[in-house]
């Protein structure tokens, strides 16, 4: 960490406020966006982009923001990495589609292969490549039925898979992604997730409390021969970067082999680097059945994979998985050159030096500011969970104000958490460390202008 933007525009790594955040430029963009775009597309800071790379991204009005969001954990290798744009590049003066499943391409293949490699387990892999997140999450639940032939899927409170009509199922937050879209897919059941801030018997109980509740449930109200999948993130992202209580997930894993169950890790904004391992599955060995990826895989095209021991993935009929676009050429073109650039500047250890820098003073920060009732995350990966002084109780307007602060001035955040009262943070693993530092001291004055 700390090396400008591999390749890609040269731009000033810095921050730098030309007129007030939005800007007039901006503001007018806005007025047509409004007239043009659907009420249901929400935007979270109202600045238009123009250029973005390393850690900065700049406005139609020339301001220079802070990126402390990766365009939500996808854009880890920078907004335009060297690698994905001369790949991709290339790729679209040879062709842009053919539909892999019309006339296939090598790409495909090659992408494949390196998540192959690269997830968690050493045994016998395959892949399919899809186009979104919930697209994979939707497929990997069709491959476990079609492997178990049982209808149930488990999935855990707090967590996110998307916003189709199935992952909004298993999607436990209401607004905004739930409210008013139903009715939803049936045969999704909910347990307890070991959330270790607020379990109620303290965090030293946690994982063995919240694995056994969670095992008696699906045992009790579900019965688990009927159950095709157990779906979880080993951190939970939109629910609040909760990170389950140590032995939890193994706990799970080693129910699902008892069970013939088919363990999925939904490493969507989990993976690739984002930790500082490849997975978060490493950290507790867990090796998952499926797994789905998307987000940080192709640095910023659209993109997503399920992958998984080869007897599961190979359940589904042939024509049974795929899609138009999915694993569209360019889109492979860009994974590999991201791939190639995580391997070559380690951006595992980017993101772990990331994580110790952010740790630290935000736990300085947490001693100077009661309404922050936690730190945690891992690697690059980071959040706050705020509350009313003196408890536990989730403070989503501090959280909203604190977020509006620093987007005035020039660092881009975002919130989360079940309640709303998280502050995340995901900076490109390739940010320099000086604006690292100075987003974090924009934040303090933030919280010190609004507590």
């Amino acid at each position: 960490m700390g090396a400008s933007q591999p390749g890609g525009p040269s731009l000033p790594q810095e921050r730098r406020l030309v007129t007030a955040i939005p800007g007039p430029k901006s503001t007018e963009l806005m007025t047509r966006r409004n007239a043009a775009v659907a009420r249901g597309v929400s935007t979270t800071l109202p600045v238009f982009v123009t250029q973005a790379g390393g850690g900065v991204v700049v406005d139609v009005d020339g301001n220079s923001l802070i990126d402390f969001g990766s365009g939500i954990a996808v854009t880890s290798v920078g907004n335009s990495a060297e690698g994905v744009v001369r790949r991709a590049s290339e790729q679209l003066q040879r062709f842009t589609h053919t539909c892999f499943m019309v006339t296939p391409y090598e790409s495909y293949v090659a992408v494949a292969e390196q998540l192959n490699e690269l997830t968690p387990g050493d045994h016998d892999k395959r892949t399919a490549l899809f186009n979104s997140g919930a697209e994979a999450v939707e497929n990997a639940v069709k491959i476990a039925r079609a492997h178990t032939k049982r209808p149930a899927v488990v999935v855990f409170d707090h967590g996110y898979h998307g916003r189709t009509n199935l992952t909004m199922a298993l999607t436990a937050k209401n607004m905004p992604y739930k409210e008013s879209f139903g009715p939803f897919a049936p045969e999704v059941y909910r347990v307890p997730v070991a959330y270790p801030y607020r379990w109620l018997t303290g965090a030293d109980n946690c994982a063995e409390e919240a694995a056994a509740q969670a095992i008696d449930m699906i045992t009790k109200q579900i019965g688990a021969h009927n159950v095709a999948a157990v779906v979880i993130e080993p951190i939970l992202g939109e629910g609040g970067f909760i990170e389950p209580a140590k032995g939890f997930l193994p706990r799970i894993v080693e129910f699902c082999k008892a069970n013939g169950i088919v363990f999925v890790a939904d490493e969507i904004q989990t993976g690739f680097c984002r930790t500082g391992q490849w997975f978060a599955c490493d950290d507790e060995g867990i090796v998952p059945d499926l797994i789905t990826t998307a987000k940080g895989i192709a640095g910023g095209l659209p993109l997503a994979a399920v992958t998984g021991r080869a007897e599961i993935m190979d359940s589904a009929h042939a024509g049974g998985l795929g899609g138009t676009y999915g694993g569209n050429p360019v889109a492979c073109a860009a994974a590999l050159g991201a791939i190639e650039t995580m391997r070559g500047l380690d951006l595992n250890g980017a993101a772990r030096r990331i994580g110790e820098i952010m740790l630290d003073r935000l736990g300085t920060m947490s001693e100077k500011f009661a309404e922050i009732g936690e730190v945690r995350g891992r690697g690059a990966m980071i959040a706050i969970e705020l509350v009313k002084p003196g408890s536990k109780e989730p403070n989503a307007e501090l959280a909203g104000a604190v977020a509006k602060a620093c987007h005035a001035q020039g660092l881009l955040v975002l919130t989360a958490g079940t309640y709303g009262n998280v502050l995340r943070f995901l900076p490109p693993l390739v940010i320099p460390e000086h604006l690292l530092v100075e987003g974090l001291d924009v934040l303090e004055q933030a919280f010190a202008g609004s507590v």
